[in-house]
């Protein structure tokens, strides 16, 4: 039976490679329409959660997962020669930076080494790491073809990029539009085949590099544009002007113009890590972008106008930084979830402590994590740990926190968030990063 039939009955086996953030929500979709999947991981620990319906991906539904399981549609394991019986694979690895901003391609190497052991005839696979444009025709195809089959007619290769945005309520895996190219026109009929099975629409555009670089598209453009109100946010502490009432203003404009807001700096895998795949890319062809990196310097120098802040409120307060004790609310890199990628928050802690400063910080979503080598656990907000507190920074602003109990109590408060917005503060001790504060130069 030819492939495109068997996929109609779902009569198909499905394989993800990686199953964190990207690859367990769509291991769970897959499985959601009935077609069987197992997930390949590294991580024993994952492999044993998945297993026993257990989820640890805040966007997928704990239920959705335990349903899969128990049916039989999901398994997962540390066995890749399983793809020697599988019809599709996803492949779900991180792509990290290294120390210079280079595109760490180990993760997919690695993938690609198990699989050219395993690879058969009318194999599909499909990446969906975001990485730097070319990577699937340039990287990819050559090490698959090692194999002896050949691209387009004895397998299918495309990429398909992953475009989720964590804690979204509204657009999660299903319903965001997935844009697809394969390296041939037959690997784009055929991934897209297959993913038409599991998402609300299909985007299919010409090539692989054009696949690619639409991801990357999508987080430069919203990185520049962070970049923008960020130095936008340190102009108006200039100039004695709310930045938050200025980006308000200007977006009551019905066309031309989307609202961005400033913050302590970027977090998350794809907004400060997607751009430097293509500034690397773009640096092989001897092309500087200059956009993208002068929106990242703007961006990562954050953290340091936070501590800068910080440290003007406390000489308002005749204090010093030095030996001062300092609560840092909210670790994850964005309100309401319990990602902690990338997250500015990590910055700000690690800068306070070169100061001299006494750190802890309280976040619901992350009770405990890694630090210096031990782990850090999470403070009770309490009214006596605010009041035994110097001041408190506000870098993610999580719904689940009292605000006014925080102002009520705090001596002082550095909210980069705008978290603060239309409460009451009796002392005016809240400095709003971009509210207007006159900095010093």
């Amino acid at each position: 039976m030819r492939f495109l039939d068997k996929l109609k009955t779902k009569d198909v086996k499905f394989c993800v490679i990686g199953l964190g953030y990207v690859g367990l929500p769509l291991a769970v979709e897959v499985a959601k329409v009935g077609i069987p999947v197992t997930g390949v991981e590294i991580d024993p620990e994952k492999i044993d959660k998945v297993n026993n319906g257990e989820n640890y991906i805040g966007d997928v539904d704990p239920g959705e997962l335990k349903k899969a399981v128990e049916k039989g549609l999901l398994h997962a394991t540390m066995d890749f020669s399983v793809i020697s019986d599988m019809d599709v694979v996803s492949i779900c690895v991180p792509t990290p930076l290294n120390k210079l901003k280079d595109p760490d391609m180990s993760f997919i190497t690695s993938a690609l080494e198990e699989i050219g052991q395993h690879m058969h005839k009318d194999l599909v696979l499909i990446l969906e790491s975001t990485t730097y444009p070319g990577t699937t025709r340039e990287y990819m195809l050559p090490l698959l073809e090692a194999s002896g089959l050949k691209c387009g007619k004895d397998f299918y290769l495309a990429f398909s990029p992953e475009r989720v945005d964590p804690g979204n309520p509204v657009y999660l895996t299903k319903n965001t539009p997935k844009v697809l190219g394969g390296i041939t026109s037959e690997c784009t009929e055929y991934a897209a085949a297959v993913y038409e099975q599991i998402f609300d629409k299909i985007v299919a555009v010409s090539s692989s590099e054009a696949a690619e670089l639409a991801k990357l598209l999508e987080n430069t453009f919203r990185m520049i544009n962070i970049g923008l109100v960020n130095e936008l946010a340190v102009m108006c502490d200039r100039l004695g002007v709310d930045v938050w009432e200025v980006i308000d203003a200007a977006g009551t404009k019905p066309f031309g113009f989307m609202k961005f807001y400033p913050g302590p700096g970027l977090g998350g895998h794809c907004i400060p890590i997607d751009p430097h795949y293509l500034s690397w890319k773009m640096k092989t062809l001897n092309f500087k972008t200059k956009f993208i990196d002068l929106a990242a310097e703007i961006n990562t120098s954050m953290p340091e106008y936070v501590v800068r802040t910080l440290m003007e409120g406390m000489n308002m307060h005749s204090k010093a930084l030095n030996h001062s004790n300092i609560l840092i609310m909210g670790m994850a890199y964005k309100n309401d979830i319990d990602d902690l990628r990338e997250s500015p928050s990590f910055d700000i802690f690690k800068l306070l402590e070169q100061r001299g400063a006494n750190v802890c910080y309280h976040d619901a979503y992350c009770p405990k994590l890694a630090w210096n080598g031990d782990y850090v656990e999470s403070v009770p907000l309490t009214q006596e740990l605010l009041e035994t507190m110097d001041a408190v920074v506000i870098a993610t602003a999580h719904k689940n926190v009292d605000y006014q109990f925080v102002v009520d109590h705090a001596n002082l408060i550095i909210d980069s968030r705008n978290a603060t917005k239309g409460i009451k503060d009796p002392g005016e001790k809240v400095l709003r990063m971009g509210g207007g504060h006159v900095m010093s130069n």
